[in-house]
């Protein structure tokens, strides 16, 4: 029976054992794998070990961190205490107003994230795996300890893995060891003191496979494996994106104001004498009214909204505050296969030395791609499916797999006595590795003696569009296994032609994103002339390509100084895409990277914005922040269309929240100065609040202007700052008029606090409508819920001082004198909200 104790024991330092004693401990078999009954069982065992990933909090506890706020806390105590020692009615009041508003955020939050929860399911990474004798794909989240894994190009080690058979594997450690180069990998026995970096028997979990194939058995999950240990230990966040700052500093800000107002406020009241405690519950009621307290669930509302926006345009949002980061996006990188052009390649033609057809081209490129098994392509499957060929007699005796530094694969076939290693991949990488050609008559020449030959038929089929590749062989009598050291003395057979035409509208797609203010940047491994011929269909100038070469010669600085001049970068390697995108962002970009194959990590690692497709090798999917359920442009584009909307919405209740809160506060802060009693009651400050707040919650529905979305968008703190202070003191200067109008009217005391609690509601009700658009407000349309929840939070402001709690709440009606004053109030309010609207907008567009 399989005891998790004894293999925690006997695994510490696996790597020394044989493979039948590895085998043997987990009880498993690499002919068979693990049943699916024993799975479910070990599932259940090492359920304590299987590392966490980072969730949304528990119901509970986000109901509670709608508390989290150190004013809240305040004014909960300050309750606490009024309930103990002064108005029980009022503290309960207080208590429920505050119990009220955390609901309403907390059911609105929590069925944001709820729904982003289950967009992420549409992404999951996968292992495939040996159960019950069958292989089948799994979350790699439920693999254990004895599972049989296959493993290939691309995908993620789901836990450390003894290795029971490879070929030609390496493997990417960067995330574990800091090592740039890959590692090379094979079966075998290592010293029981190896460290890591010498460990060439194991693989670690986190890591991927850079190229090469493995048959595997998993040994450690979770928190018992190199890298659950090492995360265990770390504390560090990543860094926050810029619209993480620009609301962090924002609110450290309105923070400081809050307190020194809350200081202020409390001094001068304590100073005429009123109530300590009615005094500190107003200061700090004042407080949190100014507070954007709801600004975080605002955030995670607009940003869950717009991530199931996306997911409907086939957009999936791994990493929520990307979204903000694809509003701001101006640059964006890709390759052009499958992006740009349709990603169904296709083989036009197999021919020989004299430029036509050959059959021993065809017949030799369909055992090379039929017969590998280390990296699945798209080359290789058009070989395979777009020859017809007979291969019978034919067997494969052994492979050199695919990798992106020798951009070949080889196979060593047989058929009767004679063995043949045969080579296909990049045409210049072919040909480094022939010394002859054998020509159309079959005749084995020098490839000196041809080679102006060769360059002329492959720059003429580079210049018509096609991706050309060589293909080359020698006989073979006297190895049996086959490695990257047997790729020499070739013999040249042939061009292998394969045609990706450019997809249906691709050049007006990338018209739009240019109208988007997004600038599309091209890098691809072809060569120039591929490179040239895609240029020519895009209507892209030819002096805006860069090749790998001409870059390498290039100082960082002079990098720096180009990438925004060019727009296609051809016959770039893969680890210069890297250097390409972080001398994008140091030229001031916000740069977004499409990539969906292994050799893109670390360019994906290196973007503001990682993009990746639903079909991407599982290393690229699981780094990039954004995956397309499409590999298709027209798809992103809908993506940064809705992010910018996102991020508008979001800015909405900034300014909201700024123009009405702070000036409303700021002027009862102003006005309980001077009058011989509280403008509000505390109580009635905390009900203002939420009643102001309610249509806000309700922004991340709202319709976006055209005009807004046409440009990439930052945070501008400096912008809103200016809002504020605007629209704060037009605000104020109408809350004091009515303050003196209530006064010259005679109201009493219950009539001040109800009319301004009326005019207040009221009028912030109807300045949502103007400040969520730059236009004039009855040239934008409002969406049905925004337009709702104002004109319910006016109904009920109304009525409220006729219900039965408006005496429990300290409200008293009112005649309609004071109706006629306070609705010519909010007209004029608006009309000069409107006014200096247009104005603040139009200096600052001409700035």
């Amino acid at each position: 029976m399989y005891v998790q104790e004894a293999k925690s024991k006997v695994f510490s330092n696996f790597w020394h054992l044989s493979s039948s004693d590895v085998l043997n401990a987990l009880q498993s078999n690499s002919n068979n794998g693990l049943s699916n009954e024993e799975a479910k069982q070990r599932l259940k065992q090492h359920a304590a070990s299987i590392l966490k990933v980072k969730k949304h909090p528990s119901t509970l506890r986000l109901f509670l961190s709608q508390f989290n706020n150190p004013l809240i806390f305040l004014l909960l105590f300050c309750a606490a205490l009024s309930l103990v020692l002064y108005d029980n009615t009022d503290a309960l009041i207080i208590f429920g107003i505050i119990v009220i508003s955390a609901l309403l955020t907390f059911f609105q939050e929590k069925s944001a994230l709820d729904a982003v929860d289950k967009l992420l399911q549409l992404v999951q990474i996968k292992a495939t795996v040996l159960r019950d004798q069958v292989k089948k794909e799994i979350p790699v989240e439920e693999v254990i300890p004895g599972d049989i894994i296959y493993l290939s190009a691309g995908d993620v080690i789901p836990g450390d893995c003894y290795i029971l058979e490879s070929n030609n594997l390496f493997v990417d450690e960067a995330t574990l060891t800091g090592e740039t180069f890959y590692a090379e990998k094979s079966p075998g026995i290592t010293a029981e003191d190896a460290p890591i970096a010498k460990r060439t028997n194991t693989l670690f979990m986190s890591t991927h496979v850079a190229s090469g194939i493995a048959t595997a058995v998993v040994v450690l999950i979770g928190k018992d494996t190199e890298f659950g240990k090492i995360s265990g230990h770390l504390t560090t966040k990543p860094p926050q994106t810029e619209f993480e700052n620009g609301i962090r500093h924002f609110g450290y800000f309105l923070m400081q104001v809050t307190f020194l107002l809350l200081l202020i406020i409390l001094g001068f009241n304590l100073y005429f004498g009123r109530p300590l405690i009615e005094s500190l519950l107003f200061s700090l009621a004042l407080a949190v009214g100014l507070t954007p307290q709801l600004l975080p669930a605002i955030v995670s509302i607009n940003l869950a909204h717009g991530a199931k926006k996306m997911a409907n345009k086939h957009v999936i949002v791994k990493k929520l505050t990307s979204i903000e980061n694809l509003g701001s996006m101006n640059v964006l990188c890709c390759d052009k296969t499958g992006t740009l052009t349709s990603g169904i390649i296709q083989l036009e033609n197999g021919c020989g030395l004299d430029g036509r057809k050959s059959e021993k081209v065809l017949l030799y490129a369909y055992l090379n791609a039929s017969f590998q098994t280390g990296y699945t392509n798209p080359i290789d499957q058009a070989i395979s499916q777009g020859v017809a060929v007979d291969a019978s007699g034919w067997t494969k005796l052994d492979e050199t797999p695919y990798d992106f530094n020798r951009k070949r694969i080889s196979i060593l076939a047989k058929k009767e006595d004679d063995s043949f290693v045969i080579t296909k991949g990049a045409y210049q990488q072919v040909i480094d590795i022939c010394t002859h050609v054998e020509d159309a008559l079959g005749n084995i020449v020098d490839i000196n003696t041809v080679s102006s030959a060769l360059k002329e038929h492959f720059i003429a089929f580079s210049n018509q569009g096609f991706r050309v590749l060589g293909l080359a062989y020698r006989k073979e009598d006297h190895i049996s296994k086959l490695g990257p050291d047997d790729e020499t003395q070739m013999i040249f057979l042939g061009f292998l032609l394969f045609l990706d035409s450019p997809k249906k509208g691709i050049d007006q797609v990338v018209v739009r994103l240019a109208e988007l203010g997004i600038q599309l940047k091209i890098i691809t491994g072809d060569n120039q002339m591929m490179a040239m011929h895609l240029a020519q269909l895009l209507n892209i100038p030819k002096d805006k390509v860069l090749t790998g070469q001409a870059m390498q010669q290039m100082s960082d600085q002079a990098l720096i100084n180009q990438v925004n001049r060019k727009v296609i970068f051809a016959e770039i390697e893969p680890n210069q895409k890297e250097r390409l995108i972080l001398a994008l962002r140091k030229s001031r970009n916000v740069v977004g990277y499409l990539g969906d194959g292994i050799n893109d990590v670390t360019a994906l690692h290196s973007a503001d914005v990682s993009i990746s497709v639903d079909t991407a090798a599982d290393a690229a999917k699981e780094v990039a922040d954004v995956v397309l359920l499409e590999n298709d442009l027209s798809v992103l584009q809908d993506g940064v269309l809705i992010g910018r909307m996102t991020f508008v919405n979001t800015l909405k209740y900034v300014f909201m929240a700024t123009s009405a809160n702070f000036g409303n506060m700021f002027s009862m802060a102003g006005a309980s100065l001077f009058l011989p009693f509280l403008p509000l009651l505390p109580k009635q400050v905390l009900l203002t609040n939420v009643m102001e707040d309610f249509p806000e919650m309700t922004i991340a529905t709202d319709y976006v202007d055209a005009e807004r979305v046409q440009k990439p968008l930052r945070w501008d703190i400096g912008f809103i700052r200016k809002f504020m202070v605007v629209f704060g003191c037009i605000s104020s200067i109408f809350d004091f008029a009515t303050f003196g109008m209530l006064l010259l009217l005679k109201a009493s005391v219950e009539e001040f606090r109800t009319g301004w609690f009326v005019e207040s509601v009221v009028s912030a009700a109807f300045i949502v409508l103007i400040v969520r658009t730059f236009r004039p407000f009855y040239k934008s349309r409002p969406s049905w819920y925004l337009l709702g929840s104002v004109s319910l939070i006016i109904v009920l402001t109304l009525l409220l001082p006729f219900t039965p709690i408006a005496p429990l709440l300290g409200f008293t009606t009112l005649s309609g004198k004071f109706y006629v004053f306070i609705l010519g109030v909010i007209v004029f309010y608006m009309l000069c909200v409107e006014w200096a609207k247009s104005l603040f907008f139009k200096q600052w567009h001409t700035q």
